[in-house]
């Protein structure tokens, strides 16, 4: 996370090969208190995504190394939900369609009304941080993305395994009340088998190690004699 910019600031990625319009785009945007990045070709606009995933994502449909509608689906095969708002020159209604049926959230074709992109932008970047709150668990200092499967400690990522990961989340989505060790190898390992308790104790004591060594470490963890484990972090809005 880019601690040097304000947590409300919108941040828009555009990949779009035309420079001049991306220059534009973003001294627009800029006027209005967004932030916005620019990439030329998918690659370079999906290793930019991968580095730092924007509000909105302005998405080209003709680029120099693949469609854009190609883009657009790679992301939500992967299962990003990130708001995508289609640009294109071209105005036949089927790539619309097409655009919105692979997942496109908005379609504007140039040349558009500076006014309209900007609505669009924020409208799309309220809906995006909406759905997002719904996937994300804030303690203090401690946040769980439920989408990325990602868990940092004041914005540092934690190098979690699946387990713990599945450890952590099964703890602090019921912070304050206590987890069986039985509920915990159901979250670990759902099915008919299941690991032996002293595992999970295992796991456990390795989650905390690795909380613990975290910036901002803590005790997020305490033993509940005979019965499990329970988180001890209070959830915040």
């Amino acid at each position: 996370m880019d601690t040097s910019l304000p947590t409300d600031l919108i941040t828009v990625l555009m990949i779009d090969d035309d420079a001049e319009l991306a220059g534009m785009v973003g001294e627009l945007l800029l006027g209005q208190g967004m932030q916005l990045r620019s990439a030329g070709t998918a690659a370079l606009g999906l290793a930019a995504l991968a580095q730092r995933q924007p509000d909105v994502l302005l998405l080209d449909l003709m680029l120099p190394d693949a469609n854009g509608l190609d883009v657009c689906r790679r992301l939500r095969d992967s299962g990003n939900d990130l708001p995508v708002l289609m640009l294109t020159a071209r105005g036949d209604p089927f790539d619309r369609v097409l655009g919105l049926e692979l997942g496109a959230d908005d379609y504007l074709g140039k040349p558009f009304e500076p006014r309209e992109l900007v609505a669009r932008i924020r409208a799309l970047a309220r809906r995006g941080q909406s759905a997002r709150r719904r996937t994300l668990l804030h303690f203090d200092g401690l946040s769980l993305d439920l989408l990325a499967r990602r868990a940092t400690c004041q914005a540092e990522a934690l190098p979690l395994t699946s387990s713990e990961f599945k450890l952590l989340l099964a703890l602090a989505s019921q912070a304050g009340i206590s987890v069986s060790r039985e509920a915990l190898c159901a979250a670990v390992q759902p099915g008919s088998y299941m690991p032996l308790d002293r595992a999970v104790d295992v796991q456990v004591a390795r989650l905390r190690k690795k909380l613990k060594a975290a910036p901002g470490g803590r005790e997020w963890i305490e033993t509940v004699r005979g019965e499990g484990y329970v988180f001890t972090g209070s959830r915040l809005p």
